[in-house]
């Protein structure tokens, strides 16, 4: 009867063991939420994370309260459509200062032709910018808006995406008082309407050629402008 006693702790053992190369299931939630750039429901993290939805959302509520408690510069905020990491408000001056730093606030080119496209077809959702481009803008997206230059304004009806706009420090920075003093340079692009008829997915548009859909599919490499390309 021992030996059946220590064989069934033996299982419980092996049940309770903790895998020392998984990373600890907050670890791994830093990470995701670091990337997302937009609120991000339970579900969609505990998969990513290979934990239960449950275990996520009493994982991220631990967490908010002790950054809160910390006083740290991040907060973790829930919203209606999930979990996302942000600056606290009363740290807004100092994160603006460095942002509106001209020694730091030079855009790179892939910035100022995605900003290009926002200001001549905005309401815009990302996908339709990567579709004019012809490559992933993902992150260049997160650029503008951390610049402040360009902001969420709501969600496409048809495809759900986010919409996004330019800013009034846009218009500040290149000595504009509305958009209707733009360079005239919007008969240069894409029709919106041929723009909405293109896959959501621009790699797998049949329309883009071969090559630039393969560069779709993958983020975009920064490259520093000249002085002359400053914003």
């Amino acid at each position: 009867m021992a030996d059946d006693d220590n064989d069934s702790n033996d299982d419980n053992d092996d049940t309770l063991s903790i895998d020392p190369d998984v990373p600890p299931l907050r670890a791994r939630l830093e990470a995701l939420l670091l990337v997302v750039d937009q609120p991000t429901a339970e579900g969609i993290l505990a998969t990513a994370a290979g934990a239960t939805a449950g275990e996520v959302d009493a994982e991220l509520r631990a967490w908010r309260d002790d950054l809160t408690a910390s006083g740290s510069g991040m907060d973790l905020r829930r919203t209606g459509e999930g979990w996302r990491l942000y600056t606290r408000r009363e740290l807004a001056p100092y994160v603006e200062r460095l942002l509106t730093d001209g020694t730091r606030a030079t855009l790179t080119r892939a910035a100022l032709e995605t900003l290009a496209v926002i200001a001549y077809r905005q309401p815009v959702t990302r996908s339709r910018v990567a579709a004019v481009r012809g490559v992933n803008v993902d992150g260049v997206m997160r650029t503008l808006v951390a610049r402040g230059l360009a902001i969420e304004c709501g969600t496409d009806a048809d495809t759900g995406g986010m919409l996004y706009r330019t800013t009034e420090l846009f218009l500040e920075r290149l000595g504009l008082a509305s958009l209707d003093e733009l360079p005239d340079i919007a008969p240069l692009l894409p029709d919106v309407d041929l723009v909405d008829e293109m896959s959501d997915d621009p790699a797998e548009d049949p329309r883009i050629p071969v090559g630039r859909r393969r560069r779709a599919a993958d983020p975009e490499p920064d490259t520093p402008t000249t002085d002359d390309e400053e914003m």
